[in-house]
């Protein structure tokens, strides 16, 4: 052993020190990565990730400093990642439950929280039948796959979540990509696919990147015109939207029309981790069979089940946290109006701030955390080219003067920037 020390050490190669694969093609890989990388970064669109050292929350402290950062960039709609019930429900699955499964649900993976909490979404939900996934992007990676055949079709909105166009990838039925909300091009599709099976029409309800509202109403008229059968993602709109925070199907009065929900319990119910699909049981009864990201994928820690589990109580008991919103984010959006800036989307608390230009989106967030405000500018490839944004979240713990103080920071990095005139 001794031996292997001095040779580790003449190399420079102590215990625990950094390894870095040797060869050729290992350097070839090195030099390839280190270009696109630099690519990046000249581009504009490099994305830094900025370190947390408090609780999710609409005050942060950031990590080396930066106390008293308002936090305007969560999916945490409700505030309820940090609040006290939901991190004692946590605790309490963790001391009963231990801290995971150490296997998948079919194996020994199952617990009674897990199919309790799924009774509860089913039930939140008025579905028949719910299965929980790891996380929503795994639940839209497996229900395509085992749904689908190439005897069927999906009809799947441009503007999709990449988690929806990547399920879509891995199923083998005949695929439609109609124009962002548009119903002319989506009936034209849907006459194309009547030569299929089945007629999926796949959209998110809320879409993350432009706060628009999928038209569910038409849609779901559209569907029962040509027979076909309708997915919505809530991910951003379940606890929040609709009289008793729903989702998007609530919001528009089509809960009996549309067949299938995945949603997440990362977002407003918690904000943990996990995801789910709702619906008819014999589906549900299929994807416990065939779904691969649930049949080769851990069961969802205790805590996390704890922590969704009593959000989920929280918003049945009561919908004043969600109906807190709506006036919350019309407050911003109609003073960043009023200041000059365009807002894409409508009546959702995902706000975002179109700039056009990455390396503008980049500076202005850089320039408004100076300024105590913590918000994130998207470029591409996460938004198209030339549509680069700042997404502004509003959270039902947010105060007046919290919404107040970040339009006037926009103002202010606006101004200097050239944002505004």
């Amino acid at each position: 052993m001794w031996r292997v020390a001095v040779v580790r050490a003449l190399r420079g190669g102590g215990a625990g020190a950094p390894r870095a694969a040797s060869g050729a093609a290992a350097a070839q890989l090195r030099r390839r990565l280190e270009s696109e990388l630099e690519d990046i970064r000249g581009a504009g669109t490099w994305k830094s990730e900025r370190v947390i050292a408090s609780r999710q929350g609409p005050h942060l402290l950031l990590a080396g400093g930066g106390a008293g950062i308002i936090n305007f960039c969560a999916n945490n709609y409700l505030g309820l990642s940090s609040h006290p019930e939901v991190i004692r429900a946590a605790v309490e699955a963790l001391e009963k439950f231990g801290a995971g499964l150490s296997s998948v649900r079919f194996i020994c993976g199952t617990q009674s929280i897990h199919k309790d909490l799924e009774e509860k979404i089913a039930r939140f939900h008025q579905r028949e039948d719910a299965i929980l996934y790891a996380s929503c992007f795994d639940a839209n990676a497996g229900i395509f796959e085992a749904l689908l055949t190439p005897e069927d079709a999906v009809l799947s909105d441009e503007l999709n979540h990449a988690s929806i166009i990547d399920g879509i990838r891995l199923c083998k039925a005949n695929k439609y990509r109609y124009k962002h909300m548009d119903m002319q091009d989506l009936e034209a599709k849907l006459k194309e696919a009547q030569k299929y099976r089945l007629r999926l029409v796949a959209t998110d309800g809320a879409f993350s990147m432009d706060g628009d509202i999928a038209p569910l109403r038409e849609i779901c008229q559209l569907a029962q015109k040509y027979d076909a059968l309708v997915f919505i993602d809530e991910c951003h709109a379940t606890g929040f939207l609709g009289p008793s925070g729903r989702g998007t199907d609530e919001l528009l009065g089509v809960m009996d029309k549309v067949t299938i929900i995945n949603s997440t319990l990362g977002k407003a119910l918690g904000g943990a981790a996990g995801g789910y699909t709702t619906g008819p049981k014999p589906l549900i009864d299929l994807l416990r069979q065939r779904s691969r990201p649930y049949l080769f994928s851990n069961s969802l820690p205790p805590a996390v089940v704890g922590c969704a589990s009593k959000a989920l109580d929280l918003l049945m008991e009561s919908n004043a946290i969600a109906q807190s919103m709506a006036a919350k984010t019309q407050r911003f959006r109609s003073k960043m109006a009023a200041a000059g800036f365009t807002i894409s989307g409508k009546d959702h608390p995902i706000c975002p701030v179109m700039l056009g230009d990455a390396r503008l989106a980049s500076v202005m967030a850089e320039d408004m955390l100076n300024r105590g405000i913590y918000v994130i500018g998207f470029s591409y490839p996460v938004v198209p080219k030339g549509k680069a944004r700042i997404r502004v979240q509003i959270s039902a713990v947010h105060s007046d003067e919290d919404i107040d103080r970040c339009v006037e920071a926009f103002t202010e990095v606006g101004r200097k920037h050239g944002a505004l005139s």
